[in-house]
């Protein structure tokens, strides 16, 4: 099981070319970084971890900028958006900044989405009824593999069409960066099971995963799909060597450790390089 590590991506905590080379030089694989464009000050959804939301998500800077910058100063580490959130962005920006970002990085991206937790954000800016996100977000994503992977395509949808259009560059990585969904729940489950390149659920909550994974595997079977080609990276915000290992045995192909939620939250830099000492001791015995 290889071992990632999840930032809130807070410039004010630890800017992306600090944080990244850091990752890298202590063995982690994969750096991932969420998103939120905007908070709404006034909402009735609930945080979905209870009690009050944390402040680093008012303080998140843009995931694919801090990526552009992390690719930059490293040479191996995987990086990711865990996860974007694809109906609150436009699509063909959103299409061209992931090849981009893939072709910088030599190949490196791994694109992780999901349809958000807060309904008065998604409301904002997006069309998408809040109880067909799902629908939005498949659709949204087989817009953006047309545009990846074919020359001049078109797409015809309930949210997204367009007619025939160039879109370059197309990404390094072939036929496109792997589209991992970071959903939790019985309906994300199901699309992730059905059309996803990978799944990226949390075990905020969880006290055991072994039943979520095998219902993902039962659903990636009745797809008519493989479950051994549709890899689980498992963000955790307890990453300690028990559960870690028991995800390990039960297949999960990335633990990824969550900065600035959960129990510890980075102030600073230096609390950062702590945090990535201490997780680093974990790798040899999980890898």
């Amino acid at each position: 099981m290889r071992i990632g590590i999840s930032s809130m991506n807070n410039l004010d905590v630890i800017r992306p070319e600090v944080l990244a080379p850091a990752v890298e030089e202590r063995g982690f694989d994969s750096l991932w970084m969420g998103e939120h464009a905007h908070i709404p000050a006034s909402r009735d959804t609930a945080y979905p971890a209870g009690g009050d939301l944390p402040k680093d998500y008012v303080h998140m800077a843009d995931p694919f900028m801090s990526l552009a910058v992390a690719a930059a100063v490293t040479k191996t580490l995987k990086l990711a958006t865990g996860v974007c959130l694809v109906l609150e962005r436009e699509l063909f920006t959103l299409a061209k900044e992931v090849a981009t970002l893939d072709r910088l990085s030599n190949g490196r991206f791994i694109f992780g989405i999901g349809a958000g937790w807060n309904e008065e954000e998604l409301a904002n800016v997006s069309p998408v009824p809040w109880k067909r996100r799902y629908t939005g977000l498949k659709e949204c994503v087989a817009a953006l593999r047309a545009l990846w992977t074919q020359d001049l395509c078109s797409y015809q949808g309930e949210f997204h069409h367009f007619d025939r259009v160039w879109s370059f560059p197309k990404p390094a990585q072939k036929p496109h960066p792997p589209v991992v969904l970071g959903v939790a729940g019985r309906t994300g489950i199901a699309h992730a099971a059905e059309w996803g390149d990978g799944w990226y659920p949390s075990d905020v909550g969880a006290k055991d995963y072994a039943g979520r994974i095998e219902l993902f595997r039962k659903q990636v079977r009745e797809a008519g799909r493989d479950p051994a080609g549709v890899q689980i990276s498992l963000s955790t915000w307890t990453p300690d060597a028990d559960r870690l290992k028991r995800y390990r045995d039960l297949g999960v192909t990335r633990a990824v450790i969550s900065l600035g939620r959960g129990a510890v939250e980075p102030k600073s830099a230096d609390d950062v390089m702590r945090l990535l000492d201490g997780y680093a001791k974990l790798i040899p015995a999980l890898t």
